[in-house]
């Protein structure tokens, strides 16, 4: 499928989502993806759909022309769609570590969301900031989201979710990579149109050019299907220029493809003993049960082992949290829950997963951080992931 650039995206947004209004609640009724396309409603509307989902956002909102440097810092974050936008700017413009960010990497990322106070999350950021700036939607909401998320207050006014990159430098040539479906989209509470779709930007530092990919891997996927879509990701990018990837990985260890084989995972990891799964592998999927995935960076040239702090914690699942516990019933029975209580007695409740990451091919990257504090300790966290950070030297 061919992605466009396109000028003046944001009216492009708002005009498609109108002429597609209409047709929202009759193709949220469909249960499937093959239900969805014999429908004569979709037949009228997907060339809208397909304009929408293929039209990339990108400006730049910068001042001055930033400076030569020896090395530039890299985040990455999961921004859960950008509902705590507000704070997460402010984070941005006065955390020690944030604020010197060089290029960031955006995933979860809405467009005209209810759940995101109908925001354009990446374009309002990047104004905020100063930053060049470019957006690739994934999905078309025909509802509000999934798990409490559905019950929010007022309507979408655009209805869509992708992923982003940030940059304080030129952003030069960009293409989004989309990735198979792990999943029916349709087949659940949360109907989407689309597919996880990976950003690729090629940034003009003024000492060095590299392409930064954020990369947003599905969840309820297996650990097969993850591998294959960072395949693409890699097929797409194998040009000799240098790369850094970044982004949510969805490294859980699980084949979340189903709520049975997700079951039957969890039930072999009690058996492996908790302390053991937690300690040698939630922390360490690269060990074993995602070993695919990193075999294959390392097959293609990439490297992860500098780029990331092994064997820390971006995420977790704590039984405490209400909105955790809401979404994860939407497809497990609820006696599922005693049984998470019951393994997770003897840790507190809290279940660390290490899920965001970075790789590189052809640049040196150092001294890697993983920032907690806006997750962990916090009546409201700014997200359920940490924000990632790596440093790129330019230099010999």
């Amino acid at each position: 499928m061919q992605i466009e650039e396109r000028p003046r995206a944001e009216e492009i947004y708002q005009s498609l989502s109108r002429q597609l209004a209409p047709y929202v609640e009759e193709l949220s009724a469909c249960e499937s993806t093959t239900e969805l396309v014999d429908q004569p409603a979709y037949r009228l509307c997907r060339e809208l759909v397909s304009e929408l989902l293929t039209t990339i956002d990108r400006g730049d909102c910068t001042g001055v022309a930033a400076p030569a440097r020896t090395r530039y810092r890299f985040a990455a974050w999961n921004i859960e769609r950008g509902t705590q936008l507000e704070a997460q700017i402010e984070a941005f413009s006065t955390h020690e570590y944030l604020r010197t960010s060089d290029v960031v990497l955006l995933t979860e990322c809405d467009v005209g969301m209810a759940r995101s106070g109908n925001h354009a999350v990446t374009r309002k950021m990047a104004r905020a900031l100063g930053f060049h700036y470019a957006f690739a939607p994934c999905y078309f909401s025909l509802v509000k989201g999934s798990g409490l998320e559905y019950y929010t207050p007022g309507e979408n006014e655009v209805g869509l979710h992708g992923n982003a990159v940030l940059s304080r430098y030129p952003i030069g040539r960009v293409r989004a990579i989309p990735l198979k479906n792990g999943i029916d989209k349709m087949a659940g509470r949360e109907k989407r149109l689309g597919c996880q779709t990976a950003l690729a930007a090629d940034i003009e530092f003024p000492n060095l050019t590299l392409t930064a990919v954020s990369v947003h891997l599905d969840a309820n996927s297996t650990q097969r299907h993850r591998c294959e879509q960072m395949r693409h990701i890699l097929d797409a990018v194998d040009n000799g220029q240098p790369v850094l990837l970044g982004g949510d990985w969805n490294t859980s260890t699980y084949n979340s493809s189903r709520a049975f084989h997700a079951i039957m995972g969890f039930a072999l990891r009690v058996l492996m003993g908790v302390d053991n799964v937690i300690r040698n592998h939630y922390l360490y999927p690269e060990r074993r049960f995602e070993r695919e995935l990193f075999r294959l960076l390392e097959a293609r040239g990439f490297d992860y082992s500098r780029c990331n702090q092994l064997g820390e914690r971006t995420a977790g699942y704590s039984i405490g949290d209400a909105k955790a516990r809401h979404n994860l019933g939407e497809w497990v029975p609820g006696w599922c829950f005693a049984f998470i209580r019951w393994s997770l007695r003897n840790h507190g409740g809290q279940c660390p997963l290490k899920l965001d990451w970075f790789a590189s091919r052809g640049l040196r990257c150092e001294e890697p951080v993983i920032i907690h504090e806006f997750r962990e300790g916090r009546e409201v966290p700014l997200s359920d992931h940490d924000p990632i950070g790596v440093d790129v030297i330019a230099t010999p």
